[in-house]
C-alpha cells in the first residue's frame, strides 16, 4: 500500500466546479435522483444516495436541495436518467473518460463530440481508453481532516488500498466491492467524506507541455459546463511551473 504518491490531475482541476454554483448543484442534485431512484430514499439504506448527499453537503448544497432532489425520486415523476461512458483522447495524447447521467442520449453524444472536437481532442469507441484505467473507489476527504499520516493509518485500519495526500487533500483507494464500507469505517475517524464514488485511476500517467495543457483545460471546461457530464477522469498530469504559467 503505497503512503504519498504524487497523484495529481485525475479528476477536473479541483474547484472547477466553484465557478459555477448552480450547475454544479444541478449535477449532483441529478446524482441524489438518480441515488434515490435506484434504492431506499433513505440515505442511512442506501450507500450511494448517502455517499451523494454528503457530496452535496461537502459543497454547501443547502439542505431543501437536497431534500427536493429525494422528494422528486420518490414521488415518481423524476426523468429517467440513463448513465452513459464515454471514452476519448484529449490534447497531448492523453486519454479521456467521461461520464454522463443524461435523459437525452442524442443530446450528449453530440455535445460531448462537438466539445471534444472544437478542443484538440476526439471522441473514441467504447472501451478504447478505458483498457489503461483501473476501476476502483475512491473516497475525498479535506486537508482539514487529518494529516497524512492520520490518514493514512485511519485508511490502513478501515481495508483501504491506496492512499494520496496533498495539500489540496487526501484521497483513499478502494476495491470497488470495498467503496461503502471503507467509507463507512473511515467516518468516526475522519468525519463525513467529502465524496465517495466509483473511480477510473489511470494506469499510467501522461505529462503535458504548456500548449496542449492550456487547450486540455480549455476542452475540460467545457465538458464541466454540460450539465449531462457528471465527472472527467484522465491519465494527464500538468507540472506546477505550467499551471502557474497558466493561472
Amino acid at each position: 500500500m503505497a503512503g504519498h504518491s504524487k497523484f495529481k490531475n485525475i479528476m477536473h482541476r479541483k474547484g472547477a466546479q466553484d465557478k459555477k454554483r448552480s450547475g454544479a448543484f444541478s449535477k449532483l442534485s441529478r446524482e441524489i435522483t438518480v441515488a434515490a431512484k435506484m434504492g431506499m430514499p433513505d440515505p442511512d439504506m442506501n450507500p450511494r444516495l448517502r455517499a451523494a448527499v454528503n457530496a452535496a453537503k461537502a459543497q454547501s448544497m443547502p439542505k431543501d436541495n437536497i431534500a427536493r432532489a429525494i422528494d422528486k425520486a420518490s414521488r415518481g415523476d423524476a426523468e429517467n436518467y440513463e448513465e452513459i461512458r464515454y471514452e476519448g483522447f484529449g490534447p497531448g495524447g492523453v486519454s479521456l473518460i467521461i461520464e454522463t447521467l443524461t435523459d437525452n442520449r442524442n443530446r450528449t453524444v453530440t455535445n460531448v463530440r462537438t466539445g471534444m472536437g472544437k478542443n484538440g481532442g476526439n471522441l473514441g469507441a467504447p472501451g478504447s481508453v478505458s483498457h489503461g484505467f483501473d476501476r476502483v473507489g475512491l473516497i475525498s476527504y479535506p486537508a482539514k481532516a487529518g494529516d497524512a499520516d492520520k490518514v493514512f493509518e485511519a485508511a490502513l485500519e478501515a481495508g483501504a488500498e491506496d492512499v494520496t495526500s496533498s495539500e489540496d487533500g487526501h484521497e483513499i483507494w478502494t476495491a470497488v466491492g470495498d467503496l461503502h464500507e471503507v467509507a463507512k469505517a473511515l467516518e468516526p475517524v475522519l468525519g463525513e467524506a467529502e465524496g465517495a464514488k466509483l473511480a477510473w485511476k489511470p494506469q499510467t500517467m501522461v505529462t503535458i507541455d504548456e500548449g496542449d495543457a492550456a487547450t486540455l483545460l480549455k476542452l475540460l471546461d467545457v465538458l464541466d459546463d454540460d450539465d449531462d457530464v457528471q465527472t472527467v477522469w484522465g491519465n494527464y498530469e500538468i507540472p506546477d511551473e505550467v499551471m502557474e504559467k497558466l493561472g
